[in-house]
C-alpha cells in the first residue's frame, strides 16, 4: 500500500497555508508577504487573516500576485465562540469563497450568541474550503474541543510561529487521540507567520501537496484527499506499506520512526540513512500508523495517517 502522497499522479508542490499581513495582525503587507514566499521558492501560499469585526472580515485578494512559478490560495482563519477554557476558537480555513459569510465575531474575546467552533467549521466544509484545527497546544485545546470539530479536515502538527515565539507549536499528541478515536485527520505543516520578528517565524514549516497542477482547485482537491507530507526539513521520497515490511525511502536522515496507537515504536536510527526497508507486521488491534523521518539538525518530516486495510 502507498499512500496518496506518493501513489497519485503528478508532481509534489512546497506551500505554506497559514500566513498573516498587515490585513489583520501582521506587519508587512500583502503584496510584501507574497514577494518573500515566493522569493524563497515556495509553489503556492495561502494568506489566512484573521477574520474578526475588528479588521472588517478580510479575505486577502492575493489572485494579483500569482504568476506561472506562483500560486495563492483564498483563505482565512475563522474564529467564533469558546472552547472549554474560554478562549476563542481559532479554526483554519483554506479555500474559502471570497464572499464566505461573515460570524459575529467582533474580536479575539468570545460573546454571547456567536456560532460554535463546529459550527463555523461545518460552514467552511459546505462553502468548500480545507478545514484544519489550528495550533491546538497553543490554544491549550482539551481532547473534547478538538474532538467536536467532526469536520476538520486536518490537525497543524506543527506550527512554526507558535513554537519559535512561545514554545507551543506541536499539536501531534491532539492529532494521535482524534485518531485513536477514529477520526480520519491528516497532518499539516504551517509557518503562521506575522513578521514581527523580521524572518524568525516564516519558512519553518510547510505543506508538500502532490498534484497534477498547481493550482487553487487542484491543492485544495489533494490536501483533502490526504496527497502531502509535512515538513520543517527533510523530504519524504516513497512509502509503502505491507503486512510484512514497511520501505521508506528520503532525503538524508538520522531517524526513521513508526509510530502508532500505542506506545509502541519501530525505528530505524544511523547517519545518511535514505533508503530502509524495515519488518514489520501490524499488530492485531492497530488501526494506523503514521512515519517521522528526523535530520541531524533535528528538522523533521511527518507522514499522514496510513489506515489499515482489512480484508
Amino acid at each position: 500500500m502507498r499512500p496518496n502522497a506518493f501513489s497519485n499522479p503528478g508532481k509534489f508542490f512546497k506551500g505554506n497555508i497559514h500566513t498573516h499581513s498587515n490585513l489583520s495582525d501582521g506587519d508587512l503587507d500583502v503584496g510584501e508577504v507574497c514577494r518573500r514566499y515566493h522569493e524563497k521558492g515556495y509553489d503556492f501560499l495561502s494568506l489566512t487573516e484573521h477574520f474578526l469585526g475588528q479588521y472588517n472580515y478580510p479575505i486577502a485578494d492575493t489572485v494579483p500576485y500569482r504568476n506561472s512559478k506562483f500560486m495563492t490560495i483564498l483563505g482565512a482563519e475563522l474564529h467564533s465562540g469558546a472552547m472549554e477554557n474560554g478562549e476563542l476558537w481559532h479554526i483554519l480555513a483554506v479555500g474559502l469563497p471570497s464572499d464566505f459569510e461573515p460570524s459575529n465575531s467582533p474580536g479575539f474575546e468570545p460573546i454571547a450568541n456567536q456560532e460554535t467552533g463546529p459550527e463555523i467549521a461545518q460552514r467552511a466544509v459546505e462553502a468548500g474550503a480545507f478545514v484544519s484545527i489550528a495550533h491546538p497546544e497553543w490554544s491549550m485545546m482539551s481532547e473534547a474541543d478538538a474532538a467536536s470539530i467532526k469536520t476538520a479536515h486536518a490537525v497543524e502538527v506543527y506550527n512554526h510561529g507558535s513554537e519559535v515565539e512561545c514554545d507551543r507549536g506541536r499539536g501531534l499528541h491532539t492529532a494521535d487521540i482524534l485518531l485513536s478515536k477514529g477520526h480520519r485527520v491528516s497532518f499539516i505543516a504551517t509557518d503562521d507567520a506575522h513578521f514581527r520578528t523580521g524572518n524568525l517565524d516564516a519558512f519553518g514549516g510547510w505543506v508538500m501537496v502532490k498534484s497534477k497542477e498547481n493550482t487553487p482547485e487542484a491543492i485544495i482537491a489533494a490536501l483533502k484527499n490526504g496527497a502531502n507530507y509535512s515538513s520543517t526539513g527533510p523530504d519524504f521520497y516513497d512509502l509503502t506499506v505491507e503486512d510484512h515490511q514497511i520501505k521508506i525511502k528520503s532525503s538524508p536522515v538520522s531517524a526513521m520512526i513508526v509510530q502508532g496507537s500505542g506506545c509502541r515504536t519501530l525505528s530505524e536510527l544511523g547517519k545518511g540513512l535514505t533508503d530502509v526497508t524495515m519488518p514489520f507486521r501490524w499488530p492485531d488491534d492497530a488501526k494506523w500508523l503514521r512515519i517521522t523521518i528526523i535530520d541531524e539538525n533535528g528538522k523533521k518530516a511527518w507522514s499522514n495517517p496510513i489506515w489499515r486495510l482489512r480484508t
